[in-house]
């Protein structure tokens, strides 16, 4: 093959990734959750711990789960471990995934990133926190990716509905999005 020809195909593939690349792009920015706002004044000691799903869209790495529950710890290099677990009724089989979550920036804010397969981090955002840190509201990068926690394997019905009330006014469409069972 010749040199020229060579060049022409090199050009011709990055203009076809980078068409694609754009596309891409453009289309989860339709989605995306770049704007919201995530709480202030966050303080992460008081957000370890367990937290009990209550809430969330039925993604692949969480279709048929129950008793679905986070737990967060202070890893040593200050990063926070993420341990989720969760009941496959349909295989009979308990699951479990760790990642571990950093801030995106300024630690008194609610917004992280968590990764669970690295080096792929993706937005953590906590747009809905009660003050005594019972009950939050978690928004993934996407309008596909939102979950509802409590520290308890219920949650008073005023809060249910703030918090459904929140993502709605976020965007979301909260069609597909389901109560998970705790037992």
């Amino acid at each position: 093959m010749k040199k020229g020809s060579r060049i022409r195909k090199i050009f011709s593939l990055a203009a076809v990734l980078s068409c694609i690349a754009s596309l891409s792009a453009q289309s989860v920015s339709e989605k995306s959750n770049a704007n919201l706002e995530p709480v202030r004044n966050f303080e992460l000691e008081r957000y370890l711990g367990k937290w009990y799903e209550i809430g969330r869209f039925d993604f692949k790495w969480e279709k048929n789960l129950k008793n679905v529950t986070a737990d967060y710890s202070l890893n040593k290099n200050g990063t926070v471990k993420v341990v989720n677990s969760g009941y496959d009724y349909v295989s009979k089989e308990q699951k479990q995934s760790v990642g571990k979550a950093k801030f995106a920036g300024n630690q008194n804010s609610g917004s992280l990133k968590v990764s669970f397969f690295w080096p792929f981090y993706s937005d953590y955002k906590i747009i809905a926190l009660d003050s005594e840190y019972n009950y939050a509201l978690v928004a993934g990068a996407n309008k596909k990716l939102l979950w509802i926690l409590s520290r308890t394997k219920t949650i008073p019905d005023d809060v249910k509905e703030r918090y459904i009330q929140t993502a709605q006014n976020a965007g979301y469409d909260l069609n597909g999005f389901v109560w998970t069972e705790q037992e």
